[in-house]
């Protein structure tokens, strides 16, 4: 949120706060609440391919280096692929092979053998696995990223309101335009230009977007290792199986190792308004449906099979803002007279590009015409049965349908 009534300036613009409903920084309601997010630089489509070429530029300077990993990335299926898996996981390597700055580090994997020369750690029979190693990608541990740069404004004069003083009930209009923001302690904050980057629970800000994006879900589940075994894992790329799932080098604080099953996701449907929102209270979202945790062993069978009857530990859904396409939303909210700002729609791909989303909000703030310049940037005008059930499953990398969550929880689930 920005306004005039403070002589701090930053970059040009004078006033700045942020809210946020969490207590903690990085805030437990964030899908950036994280150890890890895979940096993978290359896509079917060039324009993201180009933008994550930059922000891994970005993520080696001063401010990133210290969280992010260039491990590499063993992007493969097994043996048990679906065409569809197989055929993605071909675009995306045909993709960093016409790319000259990633063909160099691009390397064609198959069988158990020469996926061990890159990670020998791998004692499982990896049957029929395939694929390639792209040695320029890796990941990056988001929750200690958003700490150093809330830090870092901070100690520059942006203003943070947490916890109760933070959590905001509504966006105030006055004539079609906004004029602020209440917090659910009563307490309005005049603003000039409100800007929403509130991840799953946008819509609750912005219902205008109930039909562009929706929350959507994956499950995440952990593995505690000894330091041995924390010793010896050090250093593999992040592997990701297309039909099976992926995880990370392990972390050294925690000592965790992060895994994530591949699947269509999960949404919550609100059944009055048919808009999915990120369920209250936090727990709800404590549990990996059985499906998930036997998709996890699967992996961990081929792969670390030492781990793979081993106890899962802080297990959940991690909630995010989803588009049908994939794309972001940035862009001013329509019918606010430019005075509402929407960031959303990172659709599970958004976070390796942190560094240089600051920009990208900058220039459209900044265009003479008040528009965003990148077309697929927009916000959509779509009608109500432009909704899918099998929501985002249309995008290529994709693999399954998605389901909702009253459907693999028992009870209630409030919104």
């Amino acid at each position: 949120m920005v306004s005039k009534e403070s002589p701090i300036i930053i970059d040009g613009y004078r006033n700045i706060s942020v809210f946020e409903q969490d207590g903690q920084i990085p805030p437990r309601y964030s899908a950036a609440n994280d150890l890890n997010k895979i940096v993978r630089a290359e896509y079917e489509d060039p324009f993201y391919t180009d933008l994550t070429l930059k922000a891994i530029s970005a993520w080696k300077t001063p401010l990133f280096a210290p969280h992010f990993h260039q491990t590499g990335f063993l992007h493969c299926v097994s043996g048990n692929a679906t065409e569809k898996a197989i055929t993605t996981l071909n675009r995306f390597q045909e993709s960093a092979d016409r790319h000259p700055q990633l063909k160099p580090h691009v390397v064609t994997v198959e069988g158990r053998d020469a996926i061990r020369q890159w990670f020998w750690q791998a004692h499982g029979q990896l049957p029929g696995w395939k694929g390639y190693m792209n040695h320029y990608d890796g990941y990056a541990h988001s929750g200690n990223a958003l700490a150093a740069v809330y830090k870092v404004t901070r100690a520059c004069g942006v203003r943070f309101f947490l916890g109760e003083q933070g959590a905001v009930s509504d966006i105030v209009y006055k004539d079609g335009k906004s004029i602020g923001i209440r917090t659910k302690n009563g307490r309005f904050h005049a603003a000039e230009l409100v800007i929403v980057a509130a991840g799953a629970e946008v819509c609750h800000l912005v219902p205008e977007l109930g039909i562009q994006v929706v929350a959507k879900s994956w499950s995440v589940a952990h593995v505690h290792l000894t330091d041995e075994e924390i010793s010896a894992l050090r250093g593999i790329p992040v592997t990701y199986a297309r039909d099976l799932g992926f995880f990370f080098e392990p972390d050294p604080k925690t000592n965790l190792l992060k895994l994530c099953p591949m699947g269509g996701g999960y949404i919550n449907t609100d059944p009055a308004t048919g808009v999915s929102h990120a369920p209250r209270p936090l727990e709800v979202s404590a549990f990996v449906p059985q499906d998930d945790e036997l998709q996890i062993r699967r992996l961990l069978a081929q792969t670390l099979p030492n781990l793979a009857s081993r106890p899962l530990v802080r297990k959940s859904l991690c909630w995010f803002a989803d588009t049908k396409d994939s794309d972001f939303i940035i862009d001013y909210v329509p019918n606010t007279s430019s005075t509402v700002v929407v960031l959303s729609g990172d659709s599970r791909h958004c976070f390796k590009m942190f560094p240089i989303v600051g920009r990208w909000v900058k220039e459209l703030l900044e265009a003479l015409d008040k528009k965003q310049q990148v077309a697929r940037w927009r916000c959509k005008s779509l009608v109500a049965n432009d909704r899918k059930v099998n929501w985002g499953g249309d995008v290529s990398w994709r693999l399954g349908e998605s389901r909702d969550l009253k459907d693999i929880q028992p009870g209630t689930v409030k919104l």
